[in-house]
């Protein structure tokens, strides 16, 4: 049957004289189906097509938008050495990074999850993250470098890294969807663009036989093959299955990243008996550039519009009022759910606020003059009125904002003077003391808006991919069907078509990292159903 989810244009079908057959068919041209296709290729099958229904400009998917960070498990800096090419001798001595392990890892899935993700999911994707980031290292040629620009402060001339996580890729998104399409073209490995799967093809019991591919002029050719890897992302990108899931005002949400992440793999699956499983009301989200598009991201900028820097300062709405705890934990376990926050303001909109002490620690890749724009202003009544052009009604109420916030800020500081600032750690450096407490605190970080000159940036509600998907088995990827009889023979799924993994929340890095163990289970065991056929 037809994908219920699909947001394929529907056009006059012209069958096409074509026979294709494949091993293995991938579709989705990201991060997570270039490690299934890699992957099937080193477990035995001869014959990969990865099929994506975007032009070519656009392959990678969301992958292509991330800042490239990878979370995981680890031993310390002298284990992640051997993976980067900026950690000479002469750094690593001034380099503090610590051990994360198994549990740790895990514990921070279960943490922000509320205890609701999936242990067996949770438990291959944490078991698995060393050796996939080693895989991708040896075998993708993926250029990991150690993330002093996003996941370390410099303190007493020592880098030091924080959050739990160290990995990224030199050019970000960029650069790993680079490497990754290098090797598919090395392996040998076909890419078809503008070619959107519509319909999954069966053998009775003996599960996937084919899949129907429509072509942009709306020709449809019909590929054998005894296996097909979904990778094509969640349903971010569908207004309609974005209010439908989430809620109506997600419909007004931006888009992060890639435009064709539509819902297909929920509704080829679907079509053929899968179960759906995880949080269809949850999402990743984060602070983005309130200039952006609304539909798409950026081919140049990518990552850029993320502004992610709010735990160096406040966060005010259209009303001039705090809403969240910018230091409630570093960063990349709050900005996947503070998005959402910022969506539920009025107008959706939010000021990011910082003085002349935190500016110069600001990401440059995300701040830089020539990204955002800013309004800068000597005092901070200029600075309201200056901010009624971008939306905030209500500068009384902004300034005052500001001026409590730095009370609270300096009477905590009066009764804990053996604390100081340290963005490195969670410092305790808040606004609750003994004479004055914030309705809405800030627990660490706090810093008292002081030193001009002030600067602000206006953000938004940035969507990147939606959390509720289809449920796999943790060991094989197989996609099961909701009749319970296991898995789909030969249907397998990876990246932000499952679900069961993350809920409410998400630990920044964790995405791509899935994405590739389970990317490589399931060209793992699509090859073992190809070498069956």
């Amino acid at each position: 049957m037809r994908t219920s989810c699909s947001q394929i244009p529907r056009r006059i079908v012209m069958p096409s004289n074509e026979q294709l057959s494949f091993d293995c068919v991938v579709i989705g041209s990201g991060h997570a189906g270039s490690c299934a296709a890699l992957s099937a290729v080193q477990f035995g099958c001869k014959k990969v097509l990865v099929t994506d229904k975007c032009p070519p400009e656009w392959a990678g998917g969301n992958g292509l938008f991330t800042a490239g960070t990878m979370r995981t498990a680890h031993g310390g800096l002298k284990d992640l050495a051997p993976l980067v090419c900026n950690a000479p001798p002469e750094i690593m001595e001034k380099i503090d990074l610590d051990a994360y392990s198994a549990e740790e890892f895990r514990a921070d899935i279960d943490r922000l999850g509320q205890g609701q993700a999936d242990p067996h999911l949770v438990e291959a994707v944490v078991r698995g993250s060393r050796d996939a980031v080693q895989w991708l290292s040896q075998s993708v040629r993926v250029p990991f470098i150690l993330s002093f620009h996003r996941q370390a402060y410099e303190v007493d001339g020592r880098r030091k890294f924080w959050g739990g996580m160290a990995l990224a890729v030199q050019d970000g998104g960029k650069g790993l969807i680079r490497a990754h399409h290098e090797r598919l073209r090395e392996a040998g490995v076909e890419l078809r663009y503008e070619s959107a799967a519509v319909e999954l093809l069966t053998d009775g019991d003996r599960g996937i036989s084919g899949v129907v591919l429509r072509s942009r002029d709306g020709t449809d050719v019909r590929v054998s093959t005894p296996s097909v890897v979904l990778a094509c992302g969640g349903f971010e990108a569908s207004p309609d299955l974005r209010a439908k899931y989430l809620g109506e005002r997600w419909a007004h949400a931006r888009i992060r990243g890639t435009p064709y992440n539509t819902g297909d793999a929920l509704g080829l699956a679907e079509g053929v008996g899968a179960k759906l499983t995880g949080d269809f009301a949850g999402c990743h989200s984060t602070t983005w550039d309130a200039h952006a598009s609304l539909s798409a991201g950026d081919l140049a900028l990518t990552n850029a519009y993320t502004k992610s820097g709010y735990p160096l300062g406040i966060m005010v709405n259209a009303h001039g009022e705090r809403f969240v705890d910018e230091g409630e934990d570093f960063r990349n376990y709050t900005y996947a759910k503070f998005g959402r926050a910022i969506l539920e303001q009025p107008e959706s909109i939010a000021f990011q606020v910082f003085d002349a002490r935190m500016t110069p620690k600001l990401r440059q890749e995300e701040y830089g003059d020539d990204i955002v724009r800013k309004v800068t202003a000597n005092s901070i009544e200029e600075l309201a009125n200056q901010l009624v052009a971008q939306g905030l009604k209500d500068k009384r109420k902004f300034v005052e904002t500001v001026e409590t916030f730095n009370k609270a800020v300096r009477l905590h500081q009066a009764e804990h003077r053996e604390r100081a600032l340290d963005i490195a750690v969670k410092d305790g450096m808040a606004t609750q003391s003994s004479q004055m407490s914030l309705s809405v605190p800030k627990t660490n970080w706090a810093s008292a808006l002081e030193v001009p000159p002030f600067v602000s940036v206006a953000v938004t509600c940035g969507i990147t991919f939606t959390f509720g998907g289809l449920a796999v088995d943790p060991e094989t990827s197989g996609v099961m069907s909701k009749a319970g009889a296991g898995p789909i023979r030969g249907l397998f799924a990876t990246g932000e078509a499952v679900g069961g993994l993350f809920y409410n929340n998400y630990p920044g890095g964790s995405g791509l990292t899935a994405g590739a163990v389970l990317g490589r289970k399931a060209g793992r065991y699509a090859a073992e159903r190809a070498k069956l056929a």
